[in-house]
């Protein structure tokens, strides 16, 4: 998987911005949770997808940019979370055992 690291608070913005052309991922991950990892591990083992840009959110270090995604695409913060963003707005979010590339890329080129 080929990662964004989404480090600061600009970059919520660009993500909703650059959602209207392509579907953003936004993966939040807590570092310190083993369930978290066993999702990182899962999405690392996977060819990125084409057309969709992943991004990468390290919770315990930028709790606020991970309470600003939350509050921007007005989802319940979980850890570990998939959001995928498109057209400015959040269409589909996932946690834990649930988060699967198959599934997020069914959502990303859905027509909706």
């Amino acid at each position: 998987m080929d990662w964004i690291k989404l480090t600061q608070m600009e970059q919520l913005q660009e993500i909703k911005q650059q959602s209207f052309a392509q579907p953003q991922v936004i993966f939040k991950h807590s570092t310190c949770c083993s369930i978290s990892s066993v999702a990182l591990n899962r999405l690392e083992r996977t060819e990125k997808p084409a057309g969709i840009d992943f991004y990468y959110l390290d919770l315990i270090a930028n709790r606020n940019i991970s309470n600003a995604v939350a509050e921007t695409f007005q989802v319940y913060h979980e850890s570990p979370q998939i959001l995928l963003i498109k057209n400015g707005e959040c269409i589909y979010d996932e946690s834990h055992s649930g988060i699967n590339i198959d599934d997020i890329v069914q959502e990303a080129f859905s027509a909706n």
